[in-house]
């Protein structure tokens, strides 16, 4: 193997050189073989956990999870459950705003380093989903739970039913049914989601959504939120992405399925996350300038990326023991 072509194939695998022996860098012309070393030179950046929009509490419950030894599955399970308690919050668990009939339904997911998947959709009456989202996938042969039987079968595992529906968002809801006017706004009605990627001491990586959904959607709606591939993906071996935003232009592309497989390819989560973009906002006639959709990645390595169609998407990460928000980059900057 010529030595230019051994240093290309050791960098797209993401391999250093430590040491390289002589006979490859020398005129000498000895035929005694000799042995080469090859090692990472990036080690794995872990614990961390990044997740879309301020969301500090939830990151930092994920990342004390994580730092006491735990599984990346269950970071961010505890993580999500924080924001799905947040009732002031209004786009995830209790509080959220409803649908146009004034009922509010969430919609979760997860994912773990193996590749098991578990999801709900359209649940009323439950607030922690995305712990029923993970009975789904450990304590089923489903991957998916819809409605009724979803929240039959969180009842069936000890989940309480509650009213999800605050006196502020019913609130919002009436004052919303003077007009009935629905044109979602840009980081307020497109900001319905808590997507979050995490890993572990171990190296492993599992990611987790959970939302109440578009504000005064019609009833019935599901976004890409709990769908795997559109709101979540994980492959262990490769990375992770998660979306937020208007999920019905996240489905049409399976932007989290896409932002893995790019990084798979070779492109880092910055450059995946962008192309993702890219393919939403390059299609002939789209109106991009009245949505929004931002994505959040990280590799094996730990490297994160983040970008979003429009300005004011931020993601919290935490590495390194610090946890910031972070203002993500954008692509409508006319």
């Amino acid at each position: 193997m010529e030595r230019r072509n051994f240093l290309k194939k050791a960098s797209a695998t993401g391999l250093g050189l430590v040491a390289i022996s002589s006979s490859f860098i020398s005129c000498d012309e000895t035929k005694e073989e000799k042995k080469v070393v090859v090692a990472s030179t990036l080690e794995t950046i872990k614990p961390l956990v990044i997740a879309t929009w301020k969301t500090d509490l939830a990151v930092e419950t994920a990342a004390a999870v994580l730092e006491k030894g735990g599984t990346a599955l269950d970071a961010v399970e505890q993580g999500c459950r924080i924001e799905e308690a947040n009732e002031k919050g209004q786009s995830v668990g209790k509080g959220g705003l409803p649908d146009r009939d004034g009922n509010v339904t969430l919609d979760a997911c997860i994912m773990d380093e193996k590749g098991n998947y578990g999801a709900v959709l359209g649940v009323k009456n439950i607030k922690h989903v995305i712990s029923v989202a993970r009975k789904v996938m450990e304590d089923t042969p489903h991957v998916m739970l819809v409605g009724e039987g979803a929240e039959k079968f969180a009842v069936e595992k000890g989940f309480e039913r509650e009213d999800l529906l605050t006196e502020a968002s019913k609130k919002a809801w009436k004052e919303w049914k003077i007009k009935s006017e629905y044109k979602p706004i840009i980081n307020i009605e497109n900001h319905d989601t808590i997507g979050m990627l995490a890993i572990d001491k171990a190296g492993n990586i599992s990611g987790a959504c959970t939302t109440s959904g578009l504000a005064y959607k019609m009833a019935g709606r599901v976004g890409d939120s709990p769908i795997i591939g559109g709101g979540l993906f994980v492959d262990n071996e490769i990375g992770g992405a998660s979306a937020t935003g208007l999920g019905e232009e996240v489905l049409k592309t399976v932007g989290s399925f896409l932002i893995v497989e790019l990084m798979r390819q070779g492109k880092t989560p910055q450059q995946a996350c962008e192309e993702a973009i890219g393919r939403i906002v390059n299609k002939p006639g789209k109106d991009f300038k009245n949505f929004q959709v931002g994505y959040i990645a990280v590799n094996k390595k730990g490297e994160t990326g983040a970008y979003s169609i429009h300005e004011w998407f931020s993601y919290n990460i935490y590495k390194n023991k610090e946890n910031k928000n972070i203002k993500s980059d954008f692509f409508n900057k006319a």
